[in-house]
């Protein structure tokens, strides 16, 4: 279901919208889903995934039993990120198949267009894997894991850019996308699809790759730092 979802909502939301007008000429709105959707997509096999099924694991004692085995700990998390990164690039795989037959979504054209989709899409699926961990110690139960984190992240999405034109957004709650990491991916990834031109669309009319790289990185930080504190090989029952 979290690996089919994003290319289910670009079918329905570029079937509605998709041949309108964007903000900016020469770009029509399905490109722009496309572009937010592959972010949505990264941070929903990344975040939404480990939040759920690392709560899920804890709550029916499997990591309480890996944790007793001679297994070193580390290979759980090693794991759980070659599992995320084949499911991504699974992900991105579709949804630009998706794009390209459908929305007229054009490929990165040179090789300074591709090194920023791949760095975008390393150290945005690297902070929402690590938030996803973290996060995972939140809920009590595998039942309360589904809505505590399905709910936030579909909210996100909704004011990252990911369902509608970032433009769209009204300005405070643009203001609240900026803290999180989902904006920037979907910007960052808006760049390596979508002409030049299409920076002006951006609330600083430019793409600032810089402050997509130092906000990405400051979150795997905070993170890492939050997994390290917070995470629980066992529930709070035991």
């Amino acid at each position: 279901f979290i690996f089919a979802l994003p290319a289910v909502l670009l079918l329905l939301l570029g079937s509605i919208f998709g041949s309108q007008a964007a903000p900016v000429p020469g770009v029509t709105v399905g490109q722009l889903f496309v572009a937010g959707m592959i972010a949505g997509g990264i941070m929903s096999t990344s975040f939404q995934y480990l939040g759920i099924a690392v709560t899920a694991e804890r709550d029916q004692g499997m990591l309480k039993r890996l944790y007793g085995t001679p297994m070193p700990h580390t290979a759980y998390f090693i794991g759980k990120i070659v599992q995320v990164f084949v499911c991504m690039v699974a992900e991105i795989t579709l949804l630009m198949i998706v794009g390209v037959a459908f929305y007229h979504l054009h490929l990165p054209s040179s090789a300074g267009r591709w090194w920023t989709f791949g760095w975008v899409c390393v150290l945005g699926c690297a902070a929402c894997s690590l938030l996803g961990i973290a996060v995972s110690s939140l809920p009590r139960s595998a039942r309360s894991a589904s809505p505590m984190i399905t709910l936030p992240f579909l909210v996100l999405e909704f004011i990252s850019g990911v369902f509608i034109p970032f433009t769209s957004v009204p300005p405070w709650l643009q203001r609240v996308a900026a803290v999180f990491p989902l904006k920037w991916m979907a910007q960052g990834l808006r760049s390596a699809f979508l002409p030049a031109s299409a920076a002006a669309a951006e609330p600083a009319r430019a793409w600032e790759h810089g402050k997509v790289a130092l906000v990405l990185a400051a979150w795997i930080a905070v993170g890492l730092m939050v997994c390290v504190r917070t995470f629980r090989w066992q529930n709070r029952r035991g």
